[in-house]
Formats: structure tokens, C-alpha cells, sequence
């Protein structure tokens, strides 16, 4: 769309944006990122943007080149680029947030792998078979996986996980249809069967998982493969796990480096794990701090962070011809959205509970709300192209799944001033009151984290006033925000409408964010309709996978049209790489792994 479809407000606010230094906003997901397929090398060091200075993340690729020749040892600092402090939740069972399991990734992981087409793969810590009927996966862990402490990585673990992530005194997130799925989970969580009768420890290093039904989301990403090491949490409250020392200040994990020590929501300092199952490190050292949006430029300007976890999409413009750096990028597997609350979370019946009285109730009031909002134009003018319109709720970085067909809501602020007013939301003076004729306000939270986060979230507020309804608008910090948004299970009784973000699992089954029965439906939105969608698309009819998409294409016409949430953006990966950095990718399936990681040079290459 052209500019002259801009307010006057909206002008104004993205020239304040383009004077300020720009920086991203610290909306991060929920599921451990994981990288995605591999791309042909031949890089150039500049990106070209067309003529109206918009770029395209086809033009990117995501493996580094090598330069030089890797040095023997060596260490490298990461940033982790954030606004606020890490939360320190650092064990993939209880973990929550991004930023966590951006500290997670360096000394943990699953015990399966996956491919660019998220398939798991025989290429993990652990092996696994399946049943002919599809219902049983039997995992052999790798007799040289061990914990860091040298004890070995068991099934016992893994069974650990599933009992400790089953039980009643369980607090964090992972609770789900995942595991609902498994057979006897059922009985265990109520308390009436002391084991979980569908897993067996078979052996030391084998188990087997039994689930009730077989469907493809067993072979993408629906089976927890994550260990809890039993011989250090065995013993422990399991309500007070998530909180332990064990968890947030000196954890283990079997990942190639070791936590040598953590400065709480800082820093963290890893070195080598000798006994890492793949193989020694190449590094000796590597070195996380948190580092803000508003410097990380600088950061990487002057070496003092050779890779960061994301970088801010909005600085790319201005920054494309570092001279000391290769940027990277993909699709990557996230959006950002508009939620409206819906409704709360019965923490004792472990499901979301609707409330059809709720202020954000009417659909219409929600479909006009994403009518009226440019996201294509935000796409382009606060991130030149590098995010761009959302359409639907399962993401680009998932080909296989996402209906490209589908428009989602288009921008019409005319159409979205006539449904409100045919649904009974009448002007009175300046705003809108509801259809009873009381004063309709609705109070608007979104996360800090860069100086365009607040301008950003104001053009929304901007583009409801144009319809004529009263938002206000609420800046909070990121893990305050996620706690109020009902990351715990208590969701603010204040709060009508947020703006958040969430990677998505490799597993395309979006019933983890919008089941009945998951912790992180934060819109609190069900019905009869979704659940049978929602089953359908994991049952047996879906293992045809023309089948599965006409499901997956139904189930996202019907949130299109529900609106429980409606998607903004869809974004690229973009990540800069010091020149010194040698093997090292990012994306799903590159078959790059982190013990390979080195560097040609002992210290960073600093910008010219």
C-alpha cells in the first residue's frame, strides 16, 4: 500500500522512530529456538534492498562462511540481546521464556534431532523406533551421554521428566496434550496409579513411550525428549524444583559446554565439555552477557560480542555494510500478534476457562481492531521488509502447513468503522461506547525493549482511536509482562488486549498455544469447534498429509474468523557473525552443531 494511506499520527510517530536509534522489540516465544533448512552458500557481504529500501530474506543465507584457518582452542562472547535480566529458569523442563532457553542451548539439549523438514532423525544423543501401529517410540540413549557431572544420561531420567512434568506439585508450562497423550498419564496426574503405565524402562539406556493413539505430530516434535537427572532431583519437592540452586544457579545439562558460573540475569560463563558425546568442543571458552537493543551495534562494531542471538531487525538498514561481520538470516519460526483476553486459567482443572461476558466477548469488536491495523506497512517502514504481514496463526517457517492462500483480515478502517457500528459500538463524541451504552475503555499492555516497542505499540492505540475506540496503552518490562499475560496461570483481571510473540515448536500442531488445555493460551479462548479441529488434526486421517493441510487450512480460516488472537507479523532471523567465527549456522536441519564452532583469530575483528 502506498503512504498516503497513513494518518497523520502514524507519520508522525514513524518519524520520530527514524530519529531515534533504533532497536527491537524484546518480544520472545516460549519454545526453545531451533534453527531452519540449509541454504546454498555463496554469500556477498551487502544485502541489496529494492528501490523503495525494503529487503527481502530471500536474499540471506544461513550458514557462515569459513574464512582463514580455525585455531586451536579459543573462546567467543555471545550476546543475548535484551532490555531486561534473563529469568534464570535454566533446565528445559521448567523454562518458559526465550531468553532462557537462549542460555539453555549452550550446555543442554533433547535427545532427538530433526531435520529441515522437522522429522526427527537418528542423528540425536539417542536413537528411536516406532511400533508398527505408530503408538510406541522407543528411545536408546547413546552410551557415551553423559551428564556433566560424569554420571550417565539414563531412561530413568527421561521417565523422571515424564513423572515429575505429570505431577499434581508440577508449576512450570510443559503440561499438555503432549503428554495428556501418553497412556496412564491420566491416572498418574490424578493420583491414582503411582507409574506411569505406558513407559518402561527397558534397560539402563532404553525406553519405551506408549501413546493412545498414533498421529504425526509423534514424528515432528510430540514426544518430550528432555532428561531430568534423577540422581540430583530425585530426592527434591518437586514444587520447589523450578526454584532450586540445582535449576537456577549451577545446573547441568549433556550439551557441549558446561556452566562454569552465572552471574543471575547477566551473564553466564561456559567451558568445554570433554566428555560431550559428539565430541570435545573446538572452543575452550564461550562467554553470554546480556547486551541492550539500543547497543548492540556498538557491541559488535567493537568485538565485544562475536554472535548474538537476534538482532534487531529495525537497525538492519543503517548497519547492512559491517565491515567485521556476516549476517545471516532465515525464516524464522515465530510471529508477533494482538491477543485479547478471553477469559482465566482453572489452575485446578488444568484448563482455560472462557467467560462469555468477557469485554473483548464480541468478535466483531475484535475483527474490526486487526481491521484497522497496516501491517504491511509496519512490516515495511519499521522493519524494511525484514518482518512482514501476518495472515494466519501456523507461520511461513512451516511451507508444508501455511496457507499462503489465505488473506487473513485486510486493512479497512472504513469496513471496520461499519461493523462496529452495525454491532451496536456507538460514537459518543470522540469513542465508542459498548452496546449497553456504557463507556467501552480497554486497557492495552505490550512489552518494553527498544526504542521503537513504545512508537510501535502506539500506532496501534493511534489506529483504534481512528475507529473510534479508547485504548490504553501500558509499556511492561518482559518477564513482568508474561506473568500478568498469565504465564504462571494468573492472569490480570485488568487487562483487555496485549501485543507478544511466540516461536513456534518444530512440531506445526498448534494445540501447545491454543488447546483448551494449554497453560500458554493466554487469550483464554475455547470452544467445541476448535477442540475438534485441533483433534482432527492429529488423528489418523491426518497422516495423509494432503488431509492434514485441508485441516490445518480450516483450523486457520476459523481463528481468521474468531479472532481469539490476531497475527502482526511475520519475521526473519537476522544475525550477525564476527569474520573469526567458523562453522557455525542457523535455521532447522543445517547438521552444524555447536562443538564445532570455532575461530581463526584469537581476538574479534573489529569494524573499519
Amino acid at each position: 500500500m502506498k503512504k498516503g494511506l497513513f494518518s497523520r499520527a502514524l507519520f508522525f510517530t514513524m518519524m520520530l522512530v527514524f530519529v531515534l536509534a533504533l532497536a527491537a522489540c524484546s518480544e520472545k516465544g516460549t519454545e526453545a529456538p531451533a534453527p531452519g533448512a540449509k541454504t546454498e552458500e555463496g554469500k556477498t557481504d551487502e544485502k541489496p534492498a529494492n528501490e523503495e529500501g525494503v529487503y527481502s530474506i530471500e536474499d540471506f543465507n544461513n550458514v557462515k562462511t569459513n574464512e582463514g584457518t580455525a585455531i586451536e582452542g579459543g573462546s567467543i562472547t555471545f550476546g543475548l540481546v535484551s532490555d531486561t535480566a534473563f529469568e534464570g529458569t535454566l533446565n528445559f523442563n521448567f523454562y518458559s521464556g526465550a531468553p532462557d532457553a537462549a542460555v539453555l542451548n549452550w550446555f543442554d539439549e533433547g535427545l532427538l534431532t530433526w531435520d529441515k523438514d522437522y522429522v526427527y532423525t537418528n542423528d540425536g544423543a539417542a536413537t528411536y523406533e516406532t511400533s508398527e501401529d505408530g503408538k510406541t517410540f522407543t528411545l536408546t540413549i547413546r552410551d557415551n551421554v553423559n551428564w556433566h557431572d560424569g554420571k550417565p544420561v539414563t531412561a530413568e531420567d527421561l521417565q523422571f521428566a515424564y513423572e515429575v512434568i505429570g505431577s499434581k506439585g508440577y508449576d512450570g508450562p510443559r503440561y499438555d496434550s503432549n503428554f495428556t497423550s501418553v497412556v496412564g498419564m491420566d491416572e498418574f496426574h490424578a493420583g491414582k496409579a503411582k507409574t506411569i503405565s505406558g513407559i518402561k524402562v527397558l534397560s539402563d539406556k532404553k525406553i519405551s513411550i506408549t501413546y493412545k493413539e498414533a498421529t504425526p505430530s509423534l514424528l515432528t516434535g510430540g514426544v518430550w525428549t528432555y532428561p531430568l537427572a534423577k540422581h540430583i532431583f530425585g530426592d527434591m519437592d518437586i514444587a520447589k524444583m523450578s526454584s532450586s540452586k540445582e535449576v537456577r544457579e549451577k545446573p547441568i545439562g549433556f550439551g557441549p559446554f558446561k556452566v562454569e558460573t552465572i552471574t543471575p540475569g547477566e551473564s553466564v560463563t561456559y567451558v568445554k565439555n570433554e566428555d560431550y558425546w559428539r565430541g570435545a568442543p573446538k572452543l575452550d571458552k564461550v562467554t553470554l552477557k546480556v547486551i541492550n537493543p539500543t547497543t548492540v551495534v556498538q557491541e559488535l562494531k567493537s568485538g565485544g560480542v562475536d554472535l548474538v542471538d537476534s538482532f534487531p531487525t529495525d537497525q538492519y538498514k543503517d548497519n547492512a555494510n559491517l565491515s567485521n561481520v556476516e549476517f545471516l538470516g532465515a525464516i524464522d519460526r515465530a510471529y508477533t500478534y494482538i491477543g485479547f483476553k478471553l477469559g482465566s486459567w482453572d489452575a485446578e482443572n488444568g484448563k482455560v476457562k472462557t467467560n462469555p461476558d468477557a469485554k473483548m466477548a464480541d468478535k466483531n469488536l475484535r475483527k474490526a481492531m486487526w481491521m484497522a491495523v497496516d501491517n504491511d506497512q509496519v512490516g515495511k517502514r519499521f522493519y524494511n521488509g525484514l518482518r512482514w504481514n501476518a495472515t494466519t496463526l501456523i507461520p511461513p517457517s512451516h511451507p508444508e502447513f501455511h496457507d499462503a492462500s489465505n488473506p487473513g483480515v485486510k486493512y479497512d478502517p472504513e469496513a471496520a468503522k461499519k461493523l462496529l457500528d452495525e454491532a451496536g459500538y456507538k460514537m459518543n463524541g470522540e469513542f465508542r461506547t459498548k452496546p449497553d451504552g456504557s463507556p467501552l475503555e480497554i486497557n492495552f499492555a505490550s512489552m518494553t525493549g527498544s526504542d521503537i516497542a513504545e512508537p510501535l505499540a502506539r500506532y496501534y492505540v493511534q489506529s483504534w482511536a481512528a475507529i473510534g475506540l479508547k485504548v490504553n496503552l501500558e509499556m511492561v518490562e518482559f518477564n513482568s509482562f508474561y506473568d500478568r499475560v498469565g504465564n504462571n496461570g494468573k492472569d490480570d483481571p485488568n487487562l483487555d488486549v496485549y501485543q507478544a510473540a511466540w516461536t513456534v515448536a518444530i512440531d506445526v500442531d498448534p494445540a501447545g498455544l491454543y488447546g483448551r488445555d494449554a497453560l500458554y493460551n493466554f487469550s483464554r479462548f475455547s470452544s467445541e469447534e476448535n477442540d475438534k479441529l485441533l483433534a482432527r488434526g492429529i488423528s489418523a486421517e491426518a497422516f495423509d498429509v494432503e488431509k492434514r493441510k485441508e485441516i490445518y487450512n480450516e483450523w486457520q480460516q476459523y481463528m481468521v474468523e474468531e479472532v481469539p488472537v490476531f497475527p502482526t507479523l511475520y519475521r526473519a532471523e537476522i544475525v550477525p557473525v564476527n569474520k573469526r567465527v567458523m562453522n557455525y549456522a542457523i535455521g532447522d536441519g543445517t547438521g552444524v552443531y555447536l562443538n564445532e564452532l570455532a575461530v581463526n583469530a584469537d581476538k574479534p575483528a573489529v569494524a573499519q
